[in-house]
């Protein structure tokens, strides 16, 4: 038993030290506020959610509500560092979904002084890919599907009509 006992927290312990999707070393330019659709699809499972953007002085804050309004994640990004916002518990798949997003939501040409050499790489026409394991697919620059396996999708789009250019 208090073998059994010590291999669990050894888990426990190395599943907290498991990859994280990197962030910037700065913030993008991502003209903000931005209010976006995103799907999420998972083993037969959908659902709806708004996502808001907006800056926050020198932060980024992120808020996820469902399609009802309610908040599911509320997440500030200051200094490289995530921090709550509210009294909504901790919410490891937002900020994993944020960080993924905020790089998808990068544009290319500031993609090599915003993250680190190594952690990224563009894959073919309108494809990328970030660590650990994302890969994002554009049909716009708003319009947008993010894929980590084993079967965790996310279709991005805007809630608003893009400019046209």
């Amino acid at each position: 038993m208090l073998r059994a006992t010590f291999v669990l927290l050894l888990g426990l312990l190395l599943g907290a030290c498991a990859s994280r999707t990197p962030l910037p070393e700065s913030a993008p330019n991502l003209g903000l506020p931005l209010s976006l659709h995103i799907q999420r699809a998972q083993a037969g499972t959908h659902a709806d959610w708004l996502l808001v953007v907006q800056a926050e002085g020198s932060a980024l804050r992120w808020s996820l509500f469902d399609p009802l309004g309610v908040p599911l994640a509320r997440q500030l990004l200051d200094d490289g560092q995530w921090r709550n916002d509210g009294l909504l518990p901790p919410n490891a798949e937002a900020r994993e979904l944020f960080a993924a997003l905020l790089f998808a939501l990068t544009p290319s040409a500031e993609l090599a002084q915003r993250y680190p050499h190594g952690d990224w790489q563009l894959a073919g026409a309108g494809q990328r890919r970030l660590k650990p394991d994302w890969r994002i697919g554009y049909r716009t620059p708003l319009h947008f599907t993010l894929n980590t396996p084993p079967d965790l999708h996310y279709q991005v789009a805007p809630l608003q009509p893009e400019a046209s250019p």
